[in-house]
């Protein structure tokens, strides 16, 4: 079978573009409703967020996050078996409203200095917006693989909007290049727009492993008669692009694991 030719695409799509794009093309089903158009909480600073959320709130929503994120920062940590502001997190849908509920979390976990031990807590015990929120924290928390737990175990899920945020900024920082392809491959198996993974260009780009195991996806998609995903075929267009490190630098992710 004929594997499909790679169509021009732009390197320069990587995670600084995923905030405009996130919102298209049915990313947004994905991802779920944040906090202003063209923001995802994963890639904008905690200042900037909370800037964008206190335009966004009403009166009563926006004194509430703010005593929220004082009693976060009266008591960060864990203080005894529930925290006060772990509560606020499940608060957050009704008193922000599901549009604004991701940002509001992601603020609370940031402002409590949320560490591993407490965000592996709240995402197990967590809902699913509670776990997403947790994934969009990470990189605003944690420097090193301590919760990369977690990004394995949404990659493991059904649900879409936790897929979508685990291949973000944290997940392409940790994840070695084994367990990397095959995220990409289940947002294609999923539908999750590649718009999500985040630094996409620089890590798909020379890997020959990744182009064989998309060929092989778009020849059995081929072989049943079904399309091959357009997204597919942008980031092998990546791949195909020639991988060219700083003199005396080696990618730690250029190679299989």
């Amino acid at each position: 079978m004929t594997r499909p030719r790679a169509t021009p695409a732009t390197p320069e799509a990587d995670a600084a573009g995923i905030q405009a794009s996130a919102h298209t093309s049915g990313a947004e089903a994905a991802d779920g409703p944040t906090a202003a158009q063209g923001t995802t909480p994963a890639l904008t600073p905690p200042a900037e967020l909370r800037r964008r959320l206190t335009e966004l709130l009403d009166g009563a929503a926006r004194a509430w996050l703010d005593q929220a994120l004082d009693e976060a920062s009266a008591h960060p940590g864990a203080h005894g078996p529930v925290s006060v502001w772990e509560l606020r997190l499940a608060e957050a849908g009704r008193r922000c409203g599901p549009v604004h509920a991701d940002a509001a979390r992601v603020l609370i976990l940031h402002t409590a200095h949320a560490d591993a031990d407490a965000l592996t807590r709240v995402y197990f015990q967590g809902t699913a917006d509670e776990r997403r929120a947790v994934l969009h924290a990470l990189p605003h928390l944690l420097t090193g693989p301590d919760a990369l737990p977690l990004i394995e175990d949404a990659l493991r899920a059904n649900d879409t909007r936790l897929v979508a945020a685990a291949v973000g900024p944290y997940g392409a920082r940790h994840l070695d290049a084994h367990a990397w392809r095959h995220a990409v491959l289940k947002c294609l198996f999923t539908g999750v727009g590649l718009d999500h993974v985040a630094d996409l260009a620089r890590r798909a780009r020379g890997d020959g492993e990744l182009a064989r195991m998309l060929g092989d996806y778009a020849e059995e998609r081929t072989a049943a008669g079904r399309p091959v995903p357009e997204d597919l075929r942008r980031v092998l267009a990546l791949t195909e692009s020639a991988a060219t490190p700083a003199h005396g630098t080696v990618d730690p992710h250029g190679k299989e694991s």
